[in-house]
């Protein structure tokens, strides 16, 4: 069943993309914004809970802006603090993230299992980026956060890494993009190959569904199909939005 949580000011809130770490709003402001997502996604049935420690996002988030080479970016405050906090919600013992460009989208969700930001012991959190330079540079941030290689970043196809991964894959992020013709389109591509190594209750996030959603049309369709996911919310707290499905 889909459902959508929009604020109000969705689509005035704005990144600007080279410079990511800019304050957009209050901080009680951004916190509270992003407690309404997990609420409502709790109130779905998405989330066990809504906890999450703030001090430890705080920390990671000061350990990004400290240790990252970032470009630009288009993750915002709040869609950073949504990533951790759904990594720090759901523990997952493996996290896959596809299409992590410099790091930043990839660590945005890591940093809940390594570095600072830390709130429970993970197995293993992958990057996968298809453009080696990309790769390098963002496995050389992630090792800056992250000395004990249970983060890492992957110069490869996001479809052969998850099709190959021998163990269940709990959480599974999506930002990755595929030919011109098929652009975010590679999502549906990427789910489908790993869809049957990904356990009930496991979350799949994918970001854009709001500026991509055209190109999304197969995925959405498919991921708000209750005969395949138990639930799909459409958050929409920034102009790309963040698709979050539970299985």
């Amino acid at each position: 069943m889909a459902q959508e949580y929009r604020t109000d000011d969705w689509e005035q809130y704005r990144m600007t993309y080279r410079e990511p770490h800019r304050e957009l709003e209050p901080l009680d402001a951004e916190i509270a914004v992003v407690d309404g997502v997990l609420e409502a996604l709790h109130a779905a049935g998405a989330l066990p809970h809504t906890t999450y420690d703030g001090d430890k996002m705080l920390a990671h988030r000061r350990a990004v802006a400290e240790m990252f080479e970032i470009p630009w970016t288009a993750i915002s405050p709040r869609m950073q603090r949504l990533l951790y906090a759904l990594n720090a919600i759901i523990q997952p013992e493996n996290m896959i993230a596809a299409g992590v460009f410099c790091g930043n989208t990839f660590i945005s969700n890591a940093g809940a299992g390594v570095g600072p930001g830390a709130c429970y012991t993970a197995g293993q959190l992958i990057g996968v980026e298809i453009k080696p330079e990309e790769a390098e540079r963002a496995e050389r941030n992630v090792r800056r956060i992250d000395p004990t290689g249970i983060a890492r970043v992957l110069a490869a196809d996001a479809i052969d890494v998850v099709a190959d991964f021998a163990e269940p894959i709990q959480l599974l992020y999506l930002d990755a993009d595929g030919t011109p013709e098929k652009g975010k389109g590679i999502y549906l591509d990427i789910l489908q190959a790993a869809i049957d190594t990904m356990p009930e209750g496991s979350l799949v996030l994918a970001h854009n569904s709001v500026n991509a959603a055209e190109r999304l049309e197969h995925y959405l369709a498919f991921v708000r199909d209750p005969a395949n996911f138990r639930e799909s919310v459409n958050v929409v707290l920034d102009p790309e939005g963040l698709e979050v499905s539970v299985k």
